[in-house]
C-alpha cells in the first residue's frame, strides 16, 4: 500500500508524518524506516524507527531511490513500513510522470514484500494527477 500526503509548504505534512512514524513503531510488527533529506527529524521520531539520511547516498533520481529501498529490504526482510519525507527533495525529481511510475513501483514492491509506504510531497494537492490521487 502507498499513502500519499500532499500539501503546500507549512501545511503540517511533516508533523503528521512524525505522528504516523511514532504510532507505527508502537503498533507495527516489523521495522519502521524513515527516509529524509538531512537529519532534521532525528529528535522527533521514536528511537525504534530507523532514520535514513538520503543525503548520505547522493541520490540522483528515482532509479537510485528504488535501489536504496530495495537494498534496505535486502538487508532487513522485517521492514513493514517505509516513510519518505519530501519525496521531491529526496529523489531530486519533480516530474509528474516519473513520480507516478515510482509510486506504481512502490505499490507493486510493497505488495510483493508486505511493506507499506507513506510519502509526503510538497505541492498543492489540487494539482495532483489522477494516477497520484489514487494514493490519497
Amino acid at each position: 500500500m502507498v499513502a500519499l500526503i500532499m500539501g503546500l509548504k507549512g501545511s503540517g505534512k511533516t508533523k503528521h508524518m512524525i505522528e504516523l512514524v511514532n504510532a507505527a513503531v508502537d503498533s507495527e510488527p516489523g521495522a519502521v524506516v524513515l527516509i529524509e533529506k538531512g537529519q532534521k527529524l532525528t529528535y522527533d521520531i521514536h528511537h525504534g524507527a530507523r532514520l535514513v539520511n538520503a543525503s548520505d547516498y547522493d541520490i540522483l533520481g528515482y532509479d537510485m531511490l528504488r535501489g536504496l529501498i530495495a537494498g534496505l529490504h535486502a538487508g532487513n526482510y522485517d521492514i513493514s513500513h517505509v516513510f519518505i519525507d519530501s519525496l521531491y527533495k529526496v529523489a531530486g525529481v519533480e516530474n509528474t510522470r516519473e513520480t507516478e511510475t515510482f509510486c506504481e513501483w512502490l505499490d507493486a514492491f510493497g505488495q510483493a514484500n508486505n511493506i507499506d509506504f507513506t510519502i509526503t510531497i510538497s505541492a498543492d494537492q489540487a494539482t495532483a494527477s489522477e494516477k497520484l490521487r489514487r494514493y490519497f
